[in-house]
């Protein structure tokens, strides 16, 4: 090497290294303090006096602090959307309109399977009301009289039973009069918001399999309680009734629909279309999807909706099954299946019930916005209905699903899953008593289902305002129920009144559809402006001030980090494979001095001073200096030439 290179390389060795390659951590903060374009870390360095120095240290730390938070806040609330609501006047599809009489199946239709039944509820009000309190013991002998040669088998399977407060632990049987042991839960189906006091409740016991574990059902009032009892044991007589069978006892078209208009022009039964609800019958459709067109209203008002009269025929009442009378409408999407008992608006006889309606349509951002679903897809729940989906589908079905699981068959008021068949006395003697726990659970929300089940993305929804007036008039009923009598000559043979007809409107109020819609309310745009927002608010820093600390913080750092355990990793691999030196013959050192040989490195000029004499030898001794070179001449004396030696002078 040049001495010139060697002369410049050993000044480069000896200088301080600054930047990137800083030898040390603190070296590289000290660097990048007075270099960079944030004026907070570069005032640490440049200020004088420690209490500057320590005032902005905390501003710097306060500002980043602050905008890590306010960066935070932003992150958190990207997923977030902003509604806007849209008013939209035009021409709007009418919807699907399903009418359905609140009692299911004529009562001379059906009457033969429940005269068991009937018998045995008759006898059980006649028991809790017909005989005052002070005459139990003849109650007892008359029950006997009544019973003999009958078996009650509806209360022997479910017995009802009357609860005294002042007796715990004990009741009395409604058809033999005798108190008998409750043992297992008692669970009140009364409201828990009111509080009612009463010396006696009625319920029903419910039992396991192995009859090891019981329940007890109370209410509040015998109507409620026998009312309860009477549907479970309808509803296991009517399961096994073929589906043919119940359609034909219940109200064809043609009995239940007198007249029809829809926007001014007259329909009839062929525009409605078939739905066989199992706890309501026969249901008729209006505007269904089956039909080749979807029908639209041109106006709105009451005159272009559409208009019926419902035959209701009182007189083939359950009066166990039901206790009112009339009918039931649900308005609904085509795709949409009819929840009639959840949501289902009653129509009262002899009223004119006017239904004026608004359309929203909502649409919803589904994930990450929100959780809900867009055809329920995604959703580990079988949707069991032939209908699109929806929240009430999916809890159903969940429920129905469970029902099978654990009961081993379906519960009678919803549609069959595949491969199930619903509950009976026959193949499940129990079933109530599971049904009544899994309802249990299923309300708690210990079945899973609510967590399950998704709200749909779009929705349609008719908000309903309805008003009643008396129908018909006292003056117009004269000519009017004259002439319906005569147009329904073919279907029934009696005369009617106003107690057998309801008249039902269903109309627009105005054809603005209102669309509630969900938009995003950031983009990657706009979260970005706002973090640089941040930063020049809070650090005068920009997107390369950023950049610039992404590669001193994460990139320079931990490079001066790893250079460090390089460096460390290669000498212990050099001590690694170094050879080990060999063992020199021991030998007398330093002059032959004896004494100095105390280990195997050489001795220094410092170490030697403190070295103690060896014991029994003569340290050799330094040679006298020449004195005549100390001898002082005067310069320029005698002048040497280049061959002379001193000897010679």
């Amino acid at each position: 090497m040049a001495p010139g290179e060697k002369i410049k390389a050993k000044i480069k060795k000896n200088l301080p290294v600054t930047g990137p390659q800083a030898p040390t951590i603190k070296e590289l903060m000290r660097w990048y303090c007075l270099n960079t374009n944030t004026h907070g870390c570069r005032r640490i360095v440049v200020s004088r006096g420690r209490l500057r120095r320590l005032l902005w240290i905390g501003f710097t730390l306060t500002a980043v602090a602050l905008i890590l938070w306010q960066c935070a806040l932003l992150v958190f609330s990207f997923y977030t959307v902003s509604v806007s609501i849209k008013v939209h006047f035009r021409k709007l599809d009418f919807p699907a309109v399903t009418i359905c009489n609140i009692n299911p199946y004529k009562y001379s239709a059906v009457r033969h399977l429940l005269a068991d039944l009937e018998q045995e509820t008759r006898e059980a009000l006649k028991s809790l009301y017909g005989f005052p309190e002070s005459r139990k013991r003849r109650d007892a002998e008359s029950w006997s009289s009544v019973l003999e040669g009958m078996q009650p088998r509806f209360s022997h399977r479910i017995p009802l039973l009357i609860f005294d407060q002042y007796e715990k632990g004990k009741a009395r049987d409604f058809f033999t009069g005798r108190k008998r042991k409750v043992d297992g839960r008692i669970i009140h189906k009364a409201s828990n918001v009111m509080h009612i006091e009463s010396k006696q409740v009625v319920g029903f016991q419910l039992c396991s399999n192995d009859t090891s574990d019981c329940a007890t059902y109370t209410f509040s009032s015998g109507i409620n309680a026998i009312q309860e009892w009477y549907k479970l044991h309808y509803m296991n007589i009517m399961a096994q009734v073929p589906l043919e069978k119940k359609i034909n006892m219940s109200y064809s078209a043609e009995e239940l629909l007198v007249t029809c208009f829809f926007d001014g022009v007259s329909c009839d039964a062929r525009n409605f279309t078939l739905f066989h609800h199992p706890m309501h019958g026969n249901c008729y459709t209006f505007n269904n999807r089956e039909n080749e067109t979807i029908l639209s209203t041109s106006m709105g008002g009451s005159e272009y909706g559409l208009q019926v009269i419902l035959y209701i025929n009182e007189e083939e009442y359950n009066p166990f099954l039901v206790s009112s009378t009339g009918a039931k409408v649900i308005i609904h999407r085509q795709d949409e299946y009819p929840f009639v008992e959840d949501v289902g608006t009653e129509i009262e006889t002899a009223m004119v019930t006017s239904i004026g309606m608004h359309l929203t349509e909502s649409f919803k951002l589904s994930e990450p916005y929100s959780q809900c679903t867009e055809d329920g897809s995604d959703v580990p729940i079988r949707n069991i209905y032939n209908a699109a989906y929806s929240l009430q589908i999916c809890l159903h079905s969940c429920f129905q699903t469970k029902m099978v699981e654990k009961c081993g068959c379906a519960q009678y008021g919803q549609p069959l899953p595949p491969k199930a068949n619903y509950c009976n006395y026959q193949q499940h003697p129990n079933w109530m008593y599971c049904y009544y726990q899994l309802h249990r659970a299923f309300v708690q929300e210990e079945l899973g289902c609510q967590s399950v089940c998704k709200e749909a993305c779009s929705f349609k929804e008719w908000t309903l305002t309805t008003s009643l007036a008396q129908w018909p008039s006292v003056v117009s009923e004269k000519w009017l129920l004259p002439v319906l009598t005569w147009d329904q000559g073919r279907q029934i043979n009696k005369k009617l009144n106003k107690t057998d007809l309801a008249k039902l409107l269903i109309f627009y109020k105005d054809l603005n559809q209102r669309s509630i819609m969900e938009s995003p309310a950031n983009s990657i745009e706009m979260l970005l402006s706002n973090f640089g927002g941040q930063l020049g608010l809070w650090m005068s820093c920009s997107v390369v001030c950023v950049i610039e600390i992404i590669e001193v913080f994460f990139i320079d750092f931990f490079s001066i980090i790893a250079r460090r355990q390089w460096q460390k990793a290669k000498e212990w691999w050099a001590r690694k494979q170094a050879p080990p030196c060999p063992e020199a013959p021991h030998s007398p050192q330093g002059q032959d001095n004896p004494a100095l040989d105390i280990d195997n490195d050489l001795p220094t000029f410092n170490s030697a001073l403190h070295l103690p004499p060896a014991l029994g030898t003569q340290v050799p001794g330094t040679p006298p200096p020449k004195y005549n070179t100390l001898r002082l001449e005067r310069a320029f004396s005698n002048q040497l030439t280049d061959t002379q030696m001193l000897d010679e002078l």
